[in-house]
């Protein structure tokens, strides 16, 4: 697992800063806010050890898995826990900040969402959720609210919804990869 800690002033800088997309719209039931996109896709999983699958979840090892580096505040998704994604190499790697907003912690569900930071390319919120089925299964659920944030994000247009999906599709395996 290549997880690596955020140094403290890094930490320190991220967690001050605000989140980028009304919160209390986003994380309504209901539709999204005007200029958002909504998408929810689940897969249900080969492997069938719920806690194992939640261990790795809230590790981040769903993103490491799906490609990004990751750099975080804890070992763990917990409230408050700021997380530093990068997609790509060197310095044309898109930075990709978020905070933990939700933490999901019930006998058969299992997850958390994050929020989007200041230089994220996009503003939102992304959920990733475990259910366990009643045969025993597992259900893994990743959903957005989303819009483009940046003016790369913007000028990509339809790009950056599929390289959104591409991520998307990666996350929803990555679970069965490890």
């Amino acid at each position: 697992m290549t997880v690596r800690a955020l140094g403290q002033e890094q930490f320190a800088a991220l967690r001050a800063e605000p989140l980028t997309y009304p919160r209390d719209a986003v994380a309504a039931a209901g539709p999204p806010p005007p200029g958002y996109r909504h998408f929810e896709k689940s897969v249900r999983l080969q492997r069938r050890d719920f806690e194992g699958s939640a261990r790795d979840l809230l590790g981040w090892r769903v993103q490491d898995r799906a490609g990004l580096q990751v750099r975080a505040s804890g070992t763990a998704a917990t409230p408050g826990t700021v997380v530093e994604l990068r997609l790509g190499v060197g310095r044309l790697a898109v930075r990709i900040p978020c905070r933990v907003v939700e933490v999901i912690d019930e006998p058969d569900r299992r997850g958390f969402a994050y929020g989007t930071l200041p230089g994220h390319p996009e503003s939102g919120e992304e959920r990733f959720v475990l259910e366990r089925q009643p045969d025993g299964g597992i259900r893994f659920t990743v959903a957005a609210v989303s819009c483009h944030a940046s003016l790369l994000a913007r000028l990509g247009g339809p790009v950056s919804r599929w390289v959104q999906d591409g991520m998307t599709r990666r996350y929803l395996h990555s679970l069965d990869r490890l």
